[in-house]
């Protein structure tokens, strides 16, 4: 969106962020559950991220001797930060305190911790009957499973998005990023935003969870999935090949690597027009989609020989000149610098008080019309242990030092 009209845009709003005025205690750790409350606060909700006095274990991950961590840094934009022991009476009954005044409270705990501790939902909620709790797990809070200790890789593993993960004749591998926390986030915070949307009909709140096994089995069920209803076949690995297209794979370039398939006969075509390869356009190995597909290995070793002989800008350009799908690989330092996501505003380059100069991304949710909330540095431990106890419960300067010195904060 150009400036212009991005302040258009902004003209016509009401001057309020879509979710001004919710009040989000954010109990998350690790990914899942802060994932989804940076939506929220990017979004414009009060999120109070509520740790343990010595900090939740993302915090603890040190990268040479800077803390917080990046993603620490980047997951908790926008967040007021308190600390609060909820091992101790004292710090059970302080949050009891600020689950008066929430609409939302979210956690991704092993299932039943937060019963264990005496504040579970049942007991949150006969308090604050317009409460939403949210609660983020491995495998959900009910079935067989739910006990199991889960994190991404453990998920990715059981899940079955390993197995399909690698190439052909190696061992299974997990994908990169730690998308089965991401994906479960992003589902928790549309949990939380229907139940939203449904206590403004009711005025009554609910409990809404999010299982990451739940959310990242659907990406098996693409072309995968039909290809085991089909005949029943349990889908091999193929690296970055595909059983029901080619070309469909990764090329090598003289200085690195493109990402190119061709998903039609008319792409194929525009390829070969690319490739100055037309002698091929009646051969009988590549003049269907099945053909090509049946000829994989020699379909690929033509756009291979092609593509090493060009540069990665030059074999992206004449493919994309030829509109054939294509984009080449790049690496995490590019993706930081691309002039389009900055552009788009998804990438921000701030001052950051523990990280410095840093490049943090925003929601990739795009409300036109809706204000944005400028990105905001995520905050210290307990930055805000003062402003939150004092305005919220009424604590005094002294009794929030006592609370402190007691190990309660």
């Amino acid at each position: 969106m150009d400036p212009s009209t991005r302040e258009e845009f902004l003209k016509s709003s009401d001057g309020k962020a879509p979710l001004e005025g919710v009040v989000v205690l954010d109990l998350g750790q690790i990914y899942q559950g802060p994932y989804a409350t940076f939506l929220m606060a990017r979004a414009g909700a009060d999120v109070v991220k509520i740790e343990p006095p010595h900090g939740e274990p993302l915090r603890r991950r040190e990268v040479e001797g800077i803390e917080p961590s990046f993603p620490m840094g980047f997951l908790n934009s926008n967040k007021r930060g308190i600390t609060l022991n909820l091992k101790t009476s004292r710090g059970r009954d302080l949050l009891l305190a600020l689950v008066e005044k929430a609409d939302v409270l979210l956690e991704n705990f092993a299932p039943g911790a937060m019963e264990r501790l005496g504040v579970g939902c049942n007991v949150l909620r006969s308090l604050n009957p317009r409460l939403i709790y949210a609660s983020g797990t491995g495998y959900g809070l009910s079935g067989r499973d739910r006990d199991r200790l889960a994190l991404d890789v453990t998920i990715q593993a059981s899940a079955g998005i390993m197995s399909i993960t690698g190439l052909a004749d190696g061992p299974p591998m997990r994908a990169g990023p730690a998308m089965s926390d991401f994906i479960g986030g992003s589902h928790l915070y549309g949990a939380v935003m229907m139940a939203l949307y449904e206590r403004s009909r009711t005025g009554v709140g609910r409990l809404v969870e999010v299982a990451m096994q739940d959310a990242v089995y659907p990406t098996l069920l693409s072309d995968l999935g039909l290809q085991y209803r089909a005949g029943g076949e349990i889908p091999p690995r193929r690296g970055n090949m595909h059983s029901g297209v080619a070309p469909y794979n990764v090329y090598g370039t003289r200085d690195g690597y493109i990402a190119l398939l061709c998903v039609t006969d008319n792409q194929w075509l525009n390829l070969l027009e690319a490739m100055a390869r037309q002698d091929l356009r009646d051969d009988p190995r590549f003049e269907s989609p099945m053909s090509r597909c049946d000829h994989a290995e020699e379909t690929d070793a033509v756009v291979s020989e092609w593509a090493a002989e060009l540069t990665r800008e030059e074999a992206y350009r004449k493919a994309r000149e030829h509109r054939v799908p294509c984009a080449p690989v790049r690496d995490l330092d590019e993706v930081t610098n691309d002039p389009h996501l900055h552009e788009r505003g998804m990438l921000q380059r701030m001052q950051h008080p523990q990280l410095g100069d840093v490049v943090l991304p925003n929601t990739p949710i795009r409300l036109h019309g809706a204000v944005e909330p400028s990105l905001e540095p995520s905050p210290a431990l307990g930055q805000h242990n003062e402003e939150i106890y004092s305005d919220w419960l009424g604590l005094s300067t002294d009794e929030i030092d006592r609370l402190r010195s007691e190990g309660v904060l």
